[in-house]
C-alpha cells in the first residue's frame, strides 16, 4: 500500500508518515520500482500502535523505545504519565478557577481584570501575613467574588487569615452561604469546621438551615460551633447539642451561657432544665460532669434553678455540694435584687 492510501485510511498525514520513517519509528518494508514507499500490513499495524501510544501522551522517543524492546514493561511509564497528567489537570483546573473568579467579578475593563488577578496572587501567597493583608485591604473598588472567598476560607489553616476571610465573606454579599455550604458535607473534618465557622458569621434562614444540618456532625469541633451559633439565634434545636457540650466539657462555659440566654423563654427554660436534670441523673458517678452541669444551672432563671441547686448542695461529692451551695446563694441574692 502506497503512502497516500495509507494516509487516507489511517488518518495520519503523509508528512507525519515521512517523519516516522526518518526517525526509524515506522519504516515501510518495501519500495516500488519507482522508489515510492510501500507499506505492508505489519507496517500499518505498527502505525496504529504508534498512534495509540501517542494518544496516551507518550513522546515519539518513548514510543520508539517501547516498540523496540519486546521485554518493555509499561507500568513505570504509564505511572509517570498518570502523574504528569494529574499535574497538568491540576494546573488547568487552577487556571479555570481563576478565570471563573475573574468572570464572576464582572470586570468592566482590563484594570479590573488585573486587580482581580492581583487579589488571586495575594490569596495564594505562602505568607500568611500577605494573605491576611490581601483580604483586609483589597484593591480600590474591586468586588471580591463570594465564591473566591469561600474557596479560600475552606482551605485556610492559619487562624488569623481564616478570621479575616470569614469577615470578608460575611460582608461580600451575593450567594456566600451557598458558596461555602458544600464544605459542611466534606469528608475532611477540618474543612467542615471551617465551613461552619464561616456560616456562623452569616445571617438569614439559609445559614441557619446549614448550621442545623451541622448539628448532626460526628465531630464535636464541628457541631459545637454550629450549636453555639444556632443557640445564639434562638433555635431550640441547638439545646441537645449545647447540653452535650456541657457534659463533654467542650466549650462548656460558652454553651452554658447560650443555654442561659435561651432559658429566658419559659417554654425553652423548662426543656433545658429537663435536659440538665436528666444528665445529672445519668452521671451520678462522674464528679467532673456533675460540676459542669451544676455550674450551668447558675445560668438558668433563679425561679427554676435554685431548688435543683439546693438539692445538689447535699450531693455525695463534696466539690459538687460546695459549688451548688454557693451558686444557690448567688441566685437567691440575684432574685432578691
Amino acid at each position: 500500500m502506497l503512502i497516500g492510501e495509507v494516509a487516507h485510511r489511517s488518518g495520519v498525514s503523509t508528512r507525519m508518515l515521512r517523519h516516522y520513517d526518518s526517525l526509524g519509528l515506522v519504516r515501510p518494508t518495501g519500495r516500488t520500482v519507482g522508489g515510492y514507499r510501500e507499506y505492508s500490513d505489519e507496517d500499518i499495524r505498527r502505525i496504529f500502535h504508534v498512534e495509540s501510544l501517542r494518544s496516551l501522551g507518550l513522546s515519539l522517543r518513548q514510543i520508539g523505545r517501547a516498540l523496540a524492546d519486546p521485554a518493555f514493561a509499561p507500568s513505570t511509564l504509564v505511572g509517570d504519565l498518570i502523574r504528569r497528567t494529574e499535574d497538568r489537570v491540576k494546573r488547568e483546573q487552577e487556571l479555570l478557577e481563576r478565570l471563573r473568579a475573574v468572570d464572576a467579578s464582572a470586570p468592566f475593563g482590563w484594570e479590573d481584570v488585573l486587580r482581580i488577578v492581583e487579589l488571586l496572587h495575594g490569596l495564594s501567597s505562602p505568607s500568611p501575613a500577605r494573605r491576611q493583608q490581601t483580604v483586609l485591604a483589597p484593591g480600590e473598588d474591586v468586588p471580591v467574588p463570594a465564591e473566591l472567598l469561600a474557596e479560600a476560607v475552606l482551605a485556610e489553616a492559619d487562624p488569623n487569615v481564616a478570621g479575616a476571610l470569614r469577615w470578608a465573606l460575611a460582608r461580600a454579599g451575593g450567594d456566600g452561604v451557598a458558596s461555602v455550604a458544600a464544605g459542611v458535607r466534606s469528608e475532611d473534618v477540618a474543612v467542615r469546621r471551617r465551613a461552619v465557622l464561616a456560616i456562623a458569621g452569616m445571617s438569614g434562614d439559609e445559614a441557619s438551615a446549614v448550621l442545623a444540618e451541622a448539628l448532626g456532625d460526628p465531630d464535636a469541633t464541628v457541631r459545637g460551633p454550629a450549636a453555639l451559633a444556632l443557640g445564639a439565634r434562638g433555635a431550640t434545636a441547638a439545646v441537645p447539642a449545647l447540653v452535650g457540650m456541657v457534659v463533654e466539657g467542650t466549650n462548656d462555659v460558652e454553651a452554658a451561657e447560650v443555654l442561659g440566654t435561651l432559658s429566658r423563654d419559659p417554654v425553652r427554660a423548662e426543656e433545658i432544665m429537663t435536659a440538665l436534670r436528666g444528665e445529672l441523673a445519668a452521671h451520678t458517678a462522674d464528679p467532673a460532669v456533675r460540676i459542669r452541669l451544676t455550674q450551668a444551672l447558675a445560668e438558668m432563671p433563679a425561679s427554676i434553678a435554685v431548688d435543683v441547686l439546693r438539692d445538689l448542695a447535699h450531693d455525695d461529692d463534696r466539690s459538687v455540694a460546695l459549688i451548688a451551695s454557693a451558686l444557690a446563694r448567688v441566685l437567691e441574692e440575684r432574685s432578691r435584687d
